[in-house]
């Protein structure tokens, strides 16, 4: 389907990244990434318009920044593409945000494949760090996602207040802009209920990293085309200058939407 939507232009000096999580599916039956394509969070396995690398069980893949929706568009398509090609010829990627591995499949699988290594990530809104979700009662259960990086500032300490604030601020536009939308555009309610929270995000030396979205827009174009002018609209907002007086009751409406409560 082609979308009537115009892609909208960044402002001066912003650019999109994004670091999605797919998973491999041979037919119906999900299988693991782990010995599939190359790359490691540590060396990510540089290609075209971005690089690879293996996250547990999920395939991941990061994008060159972008200044404009075609090239951030092109890049996607380009590292999936190469992505893809890594993958056996029975093999292909599904855009699916939760998977709850069969038990004896999970046992064979190299605990580099299943630890839950994750690094913490931050509330835009109380400033906390997130604590780390409990999967006691579902102990297969893997999440993937589907992060946006907005970039709007160079070697920025992420121990600065004042560059905290202003990432902190920049999500809480995002939440408003994208996360709130997404609620209804991403059909998925359990990764929600363990990652991808209200205000969810990590301080970057270039901006900030927003990561509430599951992968749901990652393989569709129209939703890559709206994530984008949603994400535009953030930073429009954000690079006007014009701060929000979030109340007690507003945040508690976008908090409570996007974490379903």
């Amino acid at each position: 389907m082609t979308t009537t939507a115009i892609a909208r232009a960044l402002p001066l000096g912003f650019m999109l990244g994004a670091d999605p999580e797919l998973f491999v599916y041979r037919g119906d039956n999900p299988v693991s990434a782990h010995d599939l394509i190359p790359g490691t969070k540590a060396n990510p396995y540089a290609v075209p318009g971005g690089a690879i690398q293996v996250d547990g069980t999920a395939a991941e893949f990061n994008i060159n920044p972008a200044k404009t929706f075609d090239e951030f568009n092109d890049n996607i398509e380009t590292v999936l593409q190469h992505l893809q090609e890594y993958l056996p010829d029975d093999c292909y990627l599904r855009p699916q945000s939760v998977v709850v591995w069969d038990s004896e499949y999970f046992e064979t699988l190299p605990y580099t494949a299943i630890e839950l290594g994750c690094m913490p990530d931050f509330d835009a809104w109380t400033g906390r760090r997130n604590p780390k979700p409990k999967l006691k009662s579902s102990p297969t259960l893997r999440t993937a996602a589907g992060h946006i990086h907005i970039g709007f500032t160079e070697n920025a300490d992420c121990q600065d207040m004042q560059h905290i604030l202003a990432a902190q601020e920049m999500i809480k536009l995002m939440d408003w802009h994208v996360g709130t939308w997404s609620c209804d555009a991403d059909p998925d309610k359990i990764r929600r209920s363990l990652y991808g929270k209200a205000g969810a995000c990590r301080y970057k030396t270039y901006g900030v990293e927003y990561r509430t979205l599951s992968n749901f827009w990652v393989m569709d174009y129209d939703l890559r085309l709206a994530v984008w002018n949603r994400t535009v609209d953030a930073c429009e907002e954000f690079a006007s200058g014009m701060r929000r007086d979030w109340s007690e009751n507003t945040v508690h409406e976008i908090t409570s939407y996007i974490n379903g409560e």
